[in-house]
Protein backbone atom coordinates (compact mmCIF):
# COMPACT_ATOMS: atom_id res chain seq x y z
CA UNK A 1 0.00 0.00 0.00
CA UNK A 2 1.05 3.52 -1.08
CA UNK A 3 2.49 6.27 1.84
CA UNK A 4 1.39 9.36 1.06
CA UNK A 5 3.28 12.31 1.42
CA UNK A 6 3.39 15.66 1.28
CA UNK A 7 6.31 16.75 -0.40
CA UNK A 8 8.56 15.58 -2.68
CA UNK A 9 11.47 15.98 -0.10
CA UNK A 10 9.86 13.58 2.20
CA UNK A 11 9.22 11.47 -0.96
CA UNK A 12 13.12 10.55 -1.07
CA UNK A 13 14.00 11.03 2.02
CA UNK A 14 14.22 7.31 3.02
CA UNK A 15 16.75 6.77 0.44
CA UNK A 16 20.28 5.55 2.05
CA UNK A 17 23.72 5.80 1.54
CA UNK A 18 24.79 3.27 -0.89
CA UNK A 19 21.50 2.83 -2.37
CA UNK A 20 21.54 2.10 -6.25
CA UNK A 21 19.10 4.05 -7.90
CA UNK A 22 17.05 3.69 -11.13
CA UNK A 23 15.47 7.01 -12.82
CA UNK A 24 12.65 6.64 -15.14
CA UNK A 25 13.82 8.66 -18.50
CA UNK A 26 13.36 10.58 -21.69
CA UNK A 27 10.01 12.49 -21.22
CA UNK A 28 8.86 10.29 -17.92
CA UNK A 29 11.50 12.06 -16.59
CA UNK A 30 11.08 12.67 -12.89
CA UNK A 31 12.39 16.19 -12.35
CA UNK A 32 10.25 16.59 -9.32
CA UNK A 33 11.72 13.97 -7.56
CA UNK A 34 15.34 14.22 -8.48
CA UNK A 35 15.07 18.09 -7.71
CA UNK A 36 14.38 17.26 -4.04
CA UNK A 37 16.98 13.89 -5.12
CA UNK A 38 20.13 16.00 -5.52
CA UNK A 39 19.54 18.24 -1.86
CA UNK A 40 19.00 14.56 -0.03
CA UNK A 41 22.03 13.37 -1.54
CA UNK A 42 24.02 16.17 -0.10
CA UNK A 43 23.41 14.41 2.99
CA UNK A 44 24.12 11.17 1.83
CA UNK A 45 27.40 9.02 0.45
CA UNK A 46 27.96 6.27 -2.31
CA UNK A 47 24.53 6.82 -4.19
CA UNK A 48 24.51 5.22 -7.90
CA UNK A 49 21.37 6.80 -10.25
CA UNK A 50 21.11 4.56 -13.16
CA UNK A 51 19.47 6.40 -15.86
CA UNK A 52 18.74 6.24 -19.34
CA UNK A 53 18.71 9.77 -21.36
CA UNK A 54 17.78 11.98 -18.87
CA UNK A 55 15.77 14.93 -19.94
CA UNK A 56 16.37 18.79 -18.04
CA UNK A 57 17.75 17.07 -14.62
CA UNK A 58 20.33 19.97 -14.72
CA UNK A 59 20.38 19.60 -10.44
CA UNK A 60 22.32 15.97 -10.91
CA UNK A 61 24.87 17.76 -12.99
CA UNK A 62 26.04 19.69 -9.70
CA UNK A 63 29.87 18.99 -9.31
CA UNK A 64 29.46 19.45 -5.69
CA UNK A 65 27.54 15.98 -5.62
CA UNK A 66 30.74 14.41 -6.72
CA UNK A 67 31.45 11.30 -3.78
CA UNK A 68 27.92 11.26 -2.77
CA UNK A 69 25.73 10.85 -6.24
CA UNK A 70 27.01 9.42 -9.30
CA UNK A 71 25.48 8.99 -12.24
CA UNK A 72 25.85 5.24 -14.07
CA UNK A 73 24.78 6.02 -17.44
CA UNK A 74 23.42 3.34 -20.26
CA UNK A 75 22.55 6.77 -22.58
CA UNK A 76 25.02 10.05 -22.01
CA UNK A 77 22.39 13.16 -22.88
CA UNK A 78 23.17 16.90 -22.37
CA UNK A 79 22.87 17.11 -18.55
CA UNK A 80 25.78 14.09 -18.03
CA UNK A 81 27.96 13.85 -21.04
CA UNK A 82 29.80 16.37 -19.87
CA UNK A 83 30.36 14.71 -16.49
CA UNK A 84 31.23 11.52 -18.28
CA UNK A 85 33.76 12.80 -19.82
CA UNK A 86 35.32 14.76 -16.60
CA UNK A 87 35.13 11.21 -15.04
CA UNK A 88 32.51 11.97 -12.92
CA UNK A 89 29.85 9.83 -14.18
CA UNK A 90 29.88 6.47 -15.70
CA UNK A 91 29.17 5.63 -19.08
CA UNK A 92 27.85 1.41 -19.94
CA UNK A 93 28.13 0.40 -23.63
CA UNK A 94 25.26 -1.32 -24.24
CA UNK A 95 22.48 -2.79 -26.67
CA UNK A 96 19.28 -0.92 -25.32
CA UNK A 97 17.31 -4.30 -25.51
CA UNK A 98 19.68 -5.83 -22.94
CA UNK A 99 19.10 -3.71 -20.51
CA UNK A 100 15.67 -4.99 -19.04
CA UNK A 101 17.81 -8.31 -18.89
CA UNK A 102 20.57 -6.89 -16.84
CA UNK A 103 18.38 -6.28 -14.00
CA UNK A 104 16.03 -9.37 -14.35
CA UNK A 105 19.03 -11.56 -14.20
CA UNK A 106 20.41 -9.66 -10.96
CA UNK A 107 23.72 -8.78 -12.56
CA UNK A 108 22.54 -5.05 -11.69
CA UNK A 109 20.90 -4.34 -8.45
CA UNK A 110 18.17 -1.72 -8.38
CA UNK A 111 17.14 -0.90 -4.43
CA UNK A 112 14.82 2.33 -5.54
CA UNK A 113 12.90 2.89 -8.64
CA UNK A 114 12.01 6.67 -8.93
CA UNK A 115 9.54 7.30 -11.84
CA UNK A 116 6.71 9.71 -12.80
CA UNK A 117 2.95 7.72 -13.65
CA UNK A 118 -0.31 8.75 -13.97
CA UNK A 119 -3.11 8.94 -11.73
CA UNK A 120 -4.72 5.40 -10.49
CA UNK A 121 -7.56 4.24 -12.65
CA UNK A 122 -10.76 2.67 -11.09
CA UNK A 123 -8.72 -0.38 -10.65
CA UNK A 124 -5.73 1.10 -8.75
CA UNK A 125 -3.17 0.71 -11.72
CA UNK A 126 -1.13 3.46 -12.63
CA UNK A 127 0.54 4.45 -16.00
CA UNK A 128 4.38 4.95 -16.56
CA UNK A 129 3.04 7.16 -19.33
CA UNK A 130 5.30 8.31 -22.80
CA UNK A 131 8.16 5.87 -21.92
CA UNK A 132 8.02 2.23 -20.54
CA UNK A 133 11.66 1.29 -22.03
CA UNK A 134 13.87 -0.05 -19.00
CA UNK A 135 11.52 1.46 -16.38
CA UNK A 136 8.93 -1.21 -15.86
CA UNK A 137 11.18 -4.25 -15.44
CA UNK A 138 13.40 -2.09 -13.29
CA UNK A 139 9.97 -1.62 -11.62
CA UNK A 140 9.91 -5.41 -11.50
CA UNK A 141 12.93 -5.87 -9.44
CA UNK A 142 13.32 -2.68 -7.28
CA UNK A 143 13.18 -3.15 -3.64
CA UNK A 144 11.32 0.31 -3.60
CA UNK A 145 9.26 2.20 -5.62
CA UNK A 146 8.74 6.09 -5.14
CA UNK A 147 6.47 7.88 -7.78
CA UNK A 148 5.59 11.07 -8.76
CA UNK A 149 1.87 10.68 -9.86
CA UNK A 150 1.60 13.58 -11.91
CA UNK A 151 -2.42 14.38 -13.49
CA UNK A 152 -0.85 15.50 -16.70
CA UNK A 153 0.64 11.99 -17.31
CA UNK A 154 -1.01 10.10 -20.51
CA UNK A 155 -2.60 6.98 -19.29
CA UNK A 156 -0.99 4.73 -22.17
CA UNK A 157 -1.56 0.96 -22.66
CA UNK A 158 1.10 -2.10 -22.72
CA UNK A 159 3.61 -2.89 -20.11
CA UNK A 160 3.40 0.22 -18.17
CA UNK A 161 0.95 -0.10 -15.84
CA UNK A 162 1.94 -0.50 -12.05
CA UNK A 163 -0.38 -1.18 -9.45
CA UNK A 164 -0.40 1.87 -6.55
CA UNK A 165 -0.30 -0.76 -3.88
CA UNK A 166 3.20 -1.83 -5.40
CA UNK A 167 4.22 1.93 -4.99
CA UNK A 168 5.88 2.58 -1.39
CA UNK A 169 5.82 5.98 -1.12
CA UNK A 170 3.51 8.48 -3.40
CA UNK A 171 3.65 12.11 -3.82
CA UNK A 172 0.80 13.89 -5.97
CA UNK A 173 1.54 17.03 -8.12
CA UNK A 174 0.70 18.24 -11.49
CA UNK A 175 3.69 19.74 -13.07
CA UNK A 176 4.30 20.61 -16.56
CA UNK A 177 5.46 17.45 -18.73
CA UNK A 178 8.49 17.56 -21.01
CA UNK A 179 8.10 18.44 -24.43
CA UNK A 180 10.37 17.95 -27.59
CA UNK A 181 10.05 21.32 -30.19
CA UNK A 182 8.96 20.37 -33.58
CA UNK A 183 10.93 21.89 -36.09
CA UNK A 184 11.22 22.27 -39.30
CA UNK A 185 13.95 20.61 -41.48
CA UNK A 186 16.52 22.41 -43.38
CA UNK A 187 17.22 22.14 -46.53
CA UNK A 188 19.75 19.59 -46.06
CA UNK A 189 17.96 17.44 -43.68
CA UNK A 190 15.15 17.38 -46.04
CA UNK A 191 17.09 16.18 -49.12
CA UNK A 192 18.04 14.11 -46.70
CA UNK A 193 15.28 12.85 -45.76
CA UNK A 194 13.61 12.72 -49.27
CA UNK A 195 16.38 10.02 -50.22
CA UNK A 196 15.79 7.81 -47.40
CA UNK A 197 11.88 8.09 -48.36
CA UNK A 198 13.17 6.29 -52.14
CA UNK A 199 13.67 3.21 -49.89
CA UNK A 200 10.72 2.54 -48.16
CA UNK A 201 8.11 0.40 -50.04
CA UNK A 202 5.04 -0.03 -49.42
CA UNK A 203 3.93 -2.25 -46.57
CA UNK A 204 7.45 -1.30 -45.02
CA UNK A 205 7.64 -1.89 -41.19
CA UNK A 206 9.36 1.49 -40.00
CA UNK A 207 11.78 2.14 -36.95
CA UNK A 208 12.78 5.51 -36.76
CA UNK A 209 14.40 7.56 -33.94
CA UNK A 210 14.01 11.83 -33.24
CA UNK A 211 14.61 14.72 -35.05
CA UNK A 212 14.39 16.70 -38.12
CA UNK A 213 16.04 13.69 -41.15
CA UNK A 214 13.19 11.24 -39.57
CA UNK A 215 10.69 13.84 -39.90
CA UNK A 216 11.53 14.82 -43.56
CA UNK A 217 11.62 10.92 -44.67
CA UNK A 218 7.69 10.89 -43.13
CA UNK A 219 6.85 13.94 -44.56
CA UNK A 220 7.69 12.44 -47.99
CA UNK A 221 5.78 9.38 -47.19
CA UNK A 222 2.14 10.69 -48.26
CA UNK A 223 2.29 8.73 -51.15
CA UNK A 224 3.16 5.52 -49.74
CA UNK A 225 0.48 2.64 -48.28
CA UNK A 226 -0.27 -0.14 -45.68
CA UNK A 227 3.02 1.37 -43.64
CA UNK A 228 3.70 -0.11 -40.01
CA UNK A 229 5.49 1.07 -37.07
CA UNK A 230 7.26 -1.13 -34.79
CA UNK A 231 10.19 1.34 -33.21
CA UNK A 232 11.40 1.96 -29.85
CA UNK A 233 10.52 5.81 -29.83
CA UNK A 234 8.56 8.06 -32.15
CA UNK A 235 7.52 11.59 -32.32
CA UNK A 236 4.95 13.73 -33.97
CA UNK A 237 6.56 12.87 -37.62
CA UNK A 238 3.58 9.75 -37.42
CA UNK A 239 0.92 11.56 -36.69
CA UNK A 240 -0.26 12.55 -39.79
CA UNK A 241 0.59 9.44 -41.41
CA UNK A 242 -2.05 7.55 -39.14
CA UNK A 243 -4.66 10.27 -39.28
CA UNK A 244 -4.29 10.38 -43.33
CA UNK A 245 -4.29 6.05 -43.38
CA UNK A 246 -1.16 5.68 -44.55
CA UNK A 247 -0.12 3.96 -41.24
CA UNK A 248 -2.32 1.32 -41.06
CA UNK A 249 -0.16 -1.69 -39.10
CA UNK A 250 -2.46 -4.14 -41.02
CA UNK A 251 0.60 -5.98 -42.60
CA UNK A 252 2.62 -6.33 -39.04
CA UNK A 253 2.88 -9.67 -37.70
CA UNK A 254 4.15 -8.37 -34.10
CA UNK A 255 1.17 -5.92 -33.27
CA UNK A 256 -0.90 -5.97 -35.92
CA UNK A 257 -3.40 -3.02 -36.14
CA UNK A 258 -1.43 -1.21 -33.55
CA UNK A 259 1.91 1.13 -33.37
CA UNK A 260 4.35 -0.86 -31.06
CA UNK A 261 6.97 1.41 -29.23
CA UNK A 262 8.74 1.65 -25.87
CA UNK A 263 8.89 5.50 -25.37
CA UNK A 264 7.48 8.49 -27.15
CA UNK A 265 8.47 12.13 -27.08
CA UNK A 266 7.15 15.12 -28.93
CA UNK A 267 4.42 17.74 -28.43
CA UNK A 268 1.54 17.94 -26.76
CA UNK A 269 -0.64 16.93 -29.72
CA UNK A 270 1.20 13.39 -29.32
CA UNK A 271 0.85 12.98 -25.86
CA UNK A 272 -3.08 13.96 -26.26
CA UNK A 273 -2.62 11.48 -29.49
CA UNK A 274 -1.46 8.57 -27.29
CA UNK A 275 -3.62 8.80 -23.98
CA UNK A 276 -5.93 6.24 -23.65
CA UNK A 277 -5.12 5.33 -27.14
CA UNK A 278 -5.33 1.13 -27.92
CA UNK A 279 -3.75 2.17 -31.70
CA UNK A 280 -0.53 2.40 -29.88
CA UNK A 281 1.38 -0.05 -27.18
CA UNK A 282 3.84 0.71 -25.06
CA UNK A 283 5.82 -2.52 -24.21
CA UNK A 284 9.21 -3.56 -22.29
CA UNK A 285 12.12 -2.30 -24.20
CA UNK A 286 13.20 -6.22 -23.79
CA UNK A 287 10.27 -7.36 -26.22
CA UNK A 288 10.52 -4.29 -29.09
CA UNK A 289 14.08 -4.02 -29.17
CA UNK A 290 14.46 -7.91 -29.46
CA UNK A 291 16.09 -8.27 -32.85
CA UNK A 292 13.95 -12.23 -32.91
CA UNK A 293 10.85 -10.31 -32.55
CA UNK A 294 11.97 -7.09 -35.00
CA UNK A 295 12.46 -9.72 -37.81
CA UNK A 296 8.74 -11.31 -37.33
CA UNK A 297 7.45 -8.50 -39.49
CA UNK A 298 7.80 -8.26 -43.03
CA UNK A 299 10.19 -5.13 -44.81
CA UNK A 300 11.23 -3.73 -41.43
CA UNK A 301 13.27 -0.46 -42.51
CA UNK A 302 15.12 1.12 -39.63
CA UNK A 303 16.09 4.55 -39.78
CA UNK A 304 19.15 5.58 -37.53
CA UNK A 305 22.03 8.07 -37.72
CA UNK A 306 25.33 8.42 -36.80
CA UNK A 307 28.22 10.93 -35.87
CA UNK A 308 30.73 9.30 -38.16
CA UNK A 309 31.23 6.90 -40.39
CA UNK A 310 34.64 5.35 -42.35
CA UNK A 311 35.00 4.59 -46.12
CA UNK A 312 35.48 0.79 -45.12
CA UNK A 313 31.28 1.12 -43.75
CA UNK A 314 32.13 1.05 -40.13
CA UNK A 315 29.39 3.39 -38.12
CA UNK A 316 30.13 5.17 -34.84
CA UNK A 317 27.22 6.66 -33.37
CA UNK A 318 27.99 7.28 -29.44
CA UNK A 319 31.40 9.20 -29.42
CA UNK A 320 33.73 11.87 -30.79
CA UNK A 321 37.11 10.70 -30.77
CA UNK A 322 37.50 9.27 -26.50
CA UNK A 323 34.28 11.65 -26.03
CA UNK A 324 31.23 10.12 -25.21
CA UNK A 325 28.16 11.89 -26.77
CA UNK A 326 25.42 9.70 -27.05
CA UNK A 327 25.21 6.03 -26.42
CA UNK A 328 24.90 2.41 -28.40
CA UNK A 329 21.29 3.03 -27.79
CA UNK A 330 18.62 0.18 -29.94
CA UNK A 331 20.39 0.98 -33.30
CA UNK A 332 21.89 -2.47 -33.21
CA UNK A 333 19.18 -3.78 -32.58
CA UNK A 334 17.21 -2.82 -35.31
CA UNK A 335 20.28 -2.88 -37.42
CA UNK A 336 19.82 -7.00 -36.93
CA UNK A 337 16.37 -7.58 -36.79
CA UNK A 338 15.61 -5.85 -40.84
CA UNK A 339 18.49 -7.57 -41.62
CA UNK A 340 16.72 -10.88 -41.19
CA UNK A 341 13.19 -9.72 -41.70
CA UNK A 342 12.32 -10.83 -45.22
CA UNK A 343 12.57 -7.85 -47.77
CA UNK A 344 14.08 -5.67 -44.43
CA UNK A 345 16.55 -2.49 -44.97
CA UNK A 346 18.61 -0.99 -42.41
CA UNK A 347 19.75 2.98 -42.91
CA UNK A 348 22.25 5.09 -41.43
CA UNK A 349 21.62 8.82 -42.72
CA UNK A 350 23.39 11.71 -41.79
CA UNK A 351 24.38 15.06 -43.20
CA UNK A 352 27.86 14.66 -45.23
CA UNK A 353 29.21 17.43 -43.28
CA UNK A 354 29.16 19.03 -39.31
CA UNK A 355 30.77 22.05 -37.60
CA UNK A 356 29.00 24.52 -40.26
CA UNK A 357 30.69 22.34 -43.51
CA UNK A 358 34.05 22.76 -42.20
CA UNK A 359 34.20 18.81 -41.16
CA UNK A 360 33.58 15.50 -43.49
CA UNK A 361 31.62 13.03 -41.46
CA UNK A 362 32.63 10.44 -44.39
CA UNK A 363 36.27 9.37 -43.04
CA UNK A 364 39.20 6.98 -44.09
CA UNK A 365 39.39 6.18 -40.57
CA UNK A 366 37.56 6.81 -37.78
CA UNK A 367 38.95 9.22 -35.32
CA UNK A 368 41.01 7.86 -32.54
CA UNK A 369 39.44 6.47 -29.77
CA UNK A 370 36.00 6.52 -31.29
CA UNK A 371 33.56 3.45 -31.04
CA UNK A 372 31.81 0.85 -33.54
CA UNK A 373 28.32 0.82 -32.96
CA UNK A 374 27.36 -0.41 -35.82
CA UNK A 375 30.40 -3.13 -37.97
CA UNK A 376 30.99 -2.90 -41.51
CA UNK A 377 29.96 -6.26 -41.77
CA UNK A 378 26.36 -5.03 -40.37
CA UNK A 379 25.87 -1.75 -42.56
CA UNK A 380 23.54 -1.67 -45.39
CA UNK A 381 22.38 1.51 -46.45
CA UNK A 382 24.15 4.92 -46.59
CA UNK A 383 22.48 8.37 -47.46
CA UNK A 384 23.46 12.14 -47.63
CA UNK A 385 22.44 14.95 -48.82
CA UNK A 386 24.27 13.56 -52.04
CA UNK A 387 22.89 10.12 -52.36
CA UNK A 388 22.81 6.73 -51.65
CA UNK A 389 25.32 4.13 -51.27
CA UNK A 390 24.55 0.25 -50.70
CA UNK A 391 26.97 -1.95 -48.40
CA UNK A 392 25.62 -5.40 -47.81
CA UNK A 393 27.74 -7.53 -50.15
CA UNK A 394 30.63 -4.78 -51.18
CA UNK A 395 34.12 -4.98 -50.82
CA UNK A 396 36.14 -2.45 -49.77
CA UNK A 397 36.93 -1.24 -52.45
CA UNK A 398 33.32 -0.99 -53.56
CA UNK A 399 32.45 0.66 -50.48
CA UNK A 400 35.22 3.45 -50.20
CA UNK A 401 34.04 4.35 -54.08
CA UNK A 402 30.32 4.19 -53.02
CA UNK A 403 30.49 6.36 -50.04
CA UNK A 404 33.11 9.06 -51.46
CA UNK A 405 30.08 9.33 -54.36
CA UNK A 406 27.75 10.46 -51.09
CA UNK A 407 30.31 12.73 -49.40
CA UNK A 408 30.77 16.78 -49.83
CA UNK A 409 32.46 17.38 -52.99
CA UNK A 410 34.87 19.57 -51.00
CA UNK A 411 36.06 16.59 -49.35
CA UNK A 412 36.12 14.15 -52.24
CA UNK A 413 39.76 14.35 -53.57
CA UNK A 414 41.12 14.69 -50.46
CA UNK A 415 39.25 11.87 -48.99
CA UNK A 416 40.51 9.40 -52.16
CA UNK A 417 43.85 10.67 -51.71
CA UNK A 418 44.13 9.21 -47.58
CA UNK A 419 41.76 6.23 -48.89
CA UNK A 420 44.50 5.47 -51.25
CA UNK A 421 47.63 6.00 -49.35
CA UNK A 422 45.58 3.83 -45.84
CA UNK A 423 43.61 1.34 -47.46
CA UNK A 424 45.46 0.91 -50.77
CA UNK A 425 42.40 1.29 -52.39
CA UNK A 426 42.80 1.98 -56.29
CA UNK A 427 40.07 5.53 -56.57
Amino acid sequence: MARWVNSAAEAVSGIRSGDTLWSHSMASTPLVLLDALAEHARHCEGLTLLQLHLEHAYSLADPALDGRLRCRCFFAGRETRDLINQGLADYVPIFLSDIPRLMRSGQQRVDVAIVQVSEPDRHGNCSLGMSVEATAAACEVADRIIAHVNPNVPRTLGDGFIHVDRIDVAYREAAPLIYHEVREPGAVDSEIGARVATLVEDGACLQMGIGSIPDAALACLGGHRELGVHTEMFSDGVLGLLESGVITNSRKKIGRGRVVTTFAMGSPALYEFVDDNREVAFLDVEFVNSPVNIARNKQVTSINSAIQIDLTGQVCADSIGHRIYSGVGGQVDFVLGAAHSEGGKSIIALPSTARDGTVSRLVPSLAKGAGVVTTRAQVDYVVTEFGIAQMRGRSLQERASALLAISHPDFREELAREAREALSLRL
